[in-house]
């Protein structure tokens, strides 16, 4: 073989190799950006051990799935929360209680993670009542019912932020009640003989609460403002979130329910079910609000 065609064959086998080597670098490529684009349907939610926040979560993790990602929820006190986002050990939260109740937190990371949108509005602490007790509207209507209530309003756990603040609405409407600590299923029982019997009880209750789609109750009116102004339950994102992960960041930016709607599925926890599972009968039983979620409808 001449080296006319010794060139040629050498020409050609080079050609060959760079094309075989332009087509696995191109393969490599392809690879990433599908290992990339299964990481962008990843996420985790952070969350406290409430029950509404636990609602919350489960509900928009059912949500998420249907959208295909692949979610984890990790449980953590409210600080951790906080710092967790700060951190960036978790995408978001659906649990942050602003301005008041959390605003300690807020006031120590707040300008290390995202405030995306408002998704609960106007959460209560306070006193409530049956609605059959028609003459009680407010606080200060307490004292000249006293015997009615034999002096005595039914709290929760002695520990308790609520119990303080009732403690505190005693002294500020200068109220002749006990307020007696119990805990929280201490507190339902109670309601729930008095309710039954149509009975006159007076409890430290706040909203939203599974006890809201039980029973007909109300928030007696606090016009000297002892347990606070309302807070609403925020949306938060570890920051950069909304630049990797728009499409999670569209979605959990238009996640807002209603008292109603969540009380739901708070009271089918309550009642025995399982979060997963009273998440996803939520889910299945109002696919328009979780489509206009997703942004599909």
């Amino acid at each position: 073989m001449d080296n006319k065609y010794k060139a040629v064959i050498v020409g050609i086998l080079l050609v060959l190799s760079l094309f075989a080597a332009g087509c696995a670098q191109q393969g490599d490529e392809g690879e990433e950006t599908d290992n990339g684009a299964d990481e962008q349907k990843t996420t985790s939610i952070g969350y406290v051990m409430w029950d509404g926040e636990i609602a919350s979560t489960n509900v928009m993790k059912e949500v998420l799935e249907q959208a295909g990602y692949e979610v984890e929820i990790i449980a953590v006190d409210a600080g951790p929360l906080y710092q967790g986002l700060a951190d960036g050990q978790f995408d978001f939260t659906t649990s942050a209680w602003l301005p008041q109740t959390q605003a300690n937190y807020w006031e120590q990371y707040g300008d290390q993670v995202d405030r995306v949108a408002v998704n609960l509005e106007d959460c209560k602490l306070g006193l409530a009542v049956p609605t059959y007790m028609e003459d009680i509207n407010s606080i200060e209507d307490l004292n000249a019912n006293k015997e009615k209530f034999n002096g005595k309003i039914t709290g929760i756990d002695p520990g308790a932020g609520i119990m303080q603040n009732t403690e505190d609405a005693i002294d500020v409407y200068g109220l002749d009640y006990d307020l007696e600590a119990s805990s929280s299923a201490g507190m339902a029982s109670a309601l729930d003989g008095a309710y039954r019997d149509e009975q006159p009880i007076v409890v430290t209750l706040w909203t939203p609460h599974w006890a809201f789609g039980r029973y007909d109750l109300k928030m007696l009116d606090d016009p000297q403002q002892a347990y606070g102004e309302s807070d609403n339950v925020e949306t938060l994102a570890r920051q950069g979130l909304e630049e990797e992960k728009p499409e999670l960041y569209a979605i959990i930016g238009r996640f807002n329910w209603t008292h109603e709607e969540i009380q739901t599925v708070m009271a089918d926890m309550e009642g025995g079910m399982d979060a997963e599972e009273a998440a996803a009968k939520w889910v299945e039983n109002n696919p328009d609000r979780v489509n206009e979620w997703i942004g599909t409808e």
